[in-house]
Formats: C-alpha cells, structure tokens, sequence
C-alpha cells in the first residue's frame, strides 16, 4: 500500500487551517493547532509562500490564503461553468454534423477533454472525458494554440512530435498554421494525430473575450470531407456552437 507523503499532508493540514479558522494566524497558531514544531511549521510556510499559496503579512507577521489558491479554484469553477453552458449546445451540434463533439480546455501542456458528446448511431463508442491531446496537431489544441497566449507560448516550447507522415512539426510551418487559424476563425487536424480522422473546432471566448476553451467535432475522413475538401457546412456547424457558448458565457458576438 502507498503510503502518503507526510510533508504534504501537513501543508494541507495548514491551508485547512488557515481557510477555517481566523483570517491570519502566527507561526505559534499554526505550529501548535497542528501539533508542530515551529521550525518544521516555518519551513512548510515558506514553501507555500514561494509558491503563492501563503501570504505572510509584512506589519504583523502573520500568514493567510494567497492568491494562487484563488486562482486555481476559479480555473476550477471556469471549467465547470463552461462545460455547464456547453451542454445543450454541443449536444445540437452532435445532432446536426452527425459526429463525435469534444470540448478542450488548456491543461499541462495538452488539451484536456472535459466533455465529449458520442456521435448519434448506434456504434460502440469510448467517453474520452478525462483523455489528454497534443497541441500542435489536434484541431482543438491549434485553436487553443492560435487564441490563448499561454498555450501558444507551451506549443511552441513542448516538442512537437510526429504522429503521421501529415503532422506539421516544423516551427515556421506551424506558426503559419496559427495564422492561418485566427484569421478564418477555425482549424482543422486532417489525418495529423491519427490516421483516417478529421477533426475541426474553434475557440470558445468568455465574458472578458478571454479564450476559455475551443469545441470541436471528430469523425472519418471520408465523413467530413467532400471532393477533397473539408464540408463548409460542418466548418459553418462548428462556428456557430462555439459562438454559442462564448454568448452564454456574456461574450457577446464575434
């Protein structure tokens, strides 16, 4: 059995402190109500300061919450309010293109998949909630790329590895595809991740017109190509839903 690691339970144990208790408390609080020495109390402290998750008040000495800690449970609560307004319309877009609907949020150096609507037949299919994808070669994760600042800066650190012979590595090559991304307002991953699948998406903006995430629809080459291009009804599909959500979200138009 694993067992737990020690030092970590206790800077746990002092963020539950510190959020349930008094708004700040002293190094002598803190190392008593847990059961500590103040020199082990002290060294937790100041590796929760240097990461943000402590704040230490200059005119009395004593520590409260950070503002790190806010900031990541707002990423939690941002994820959770964008899937919830995504419900309805990713499900309609699933109807109407006929194929599968992931919606992607930007998370350590991938596109994490937090809701994933089947495609509408009767085949065996696998939720992907939870499934990581690349930057560099996914539809959802170039529009994340082309649009959110942060993601574009960890594309073009990560190492663009080569799924298929057709996946863009080459660093002008890609950035002419970021390009390309924002000025038509969509991308599309045509056989680059995996063979014999397309994909499309677009970016999906919050009431900042901050990009918060990009939807997309996956499926069979031969599904979403006609004549050897990528269906304009589809392209028109994808647009529409993310314009949707990004208006749920106090967006406004775009």
């Amino acid at each position: 059995m694993a067992r737990n690691i020690q030092s970590l339970e206790r800077a746990a144990a002092m963020l539950r402190l510190l959020a349930g208790g008094e708004r700040r408390l002293g190094l002598s609080d803190i190392a008593s109500s847990l059961g500590l020495a103040k020199g082990t109390a002290h060294g937790i402290l100041r590796t929760l300061q240097h990461e943000g998750f402590v704040e230490q008040d200059d005119a009395s000495g004593r520590y409260q919450l950070g503002a790190e800690l806010l900031r990541l449970g707002t990423t939690y609560l941002d994820v959770h309010e964008l899937r919830a307004r995504a419900l309805v319309w990713t499900d309609d877009l699933a109807r109407s293109s006929g194929e599968s609907v992931y919606l992607g949020v930007l998370h350590q150096h991938g596109v994490l998949i937090v809701h994933h609507v089947f495609r509408p037949d009767d085949s065996r299919q696998v939720l992907e909630i939870g499934a990581m994808q690349p930057l560099h070669s996914t539809a959802l994760g170039k529009v994340l790329s082309a649009y959110d600042p942060v993601a574009h800066s960890e594309a073009l650190e990560a190492d663009r590895k080569s799924f298929t012979e057709r996946t863009v590595c080459d660093l002008d090559s890609f950035e002419q595809i970021l390009d390309l991304t924002r000025a038509r307002g969509y991308a599309a991953d045509v056989e680059e991740t995996w063979e014999g699948v397309a994909s499309l998406a677009a970016p999906i903006h919050d009431r900042r017109r901050m990009p918060v995430g990009a939807v997309g629809i996956t499926g069979a080459v031969e599904r979403l190509r006609r004549d050897g291009e990528l269906r304009p009804e589809l392209i028109a599909a994808v647009r529409d839903c993310a314009r949707a959500v990004s208006r749920d979200l106090g967006a406004g138009r775009f």
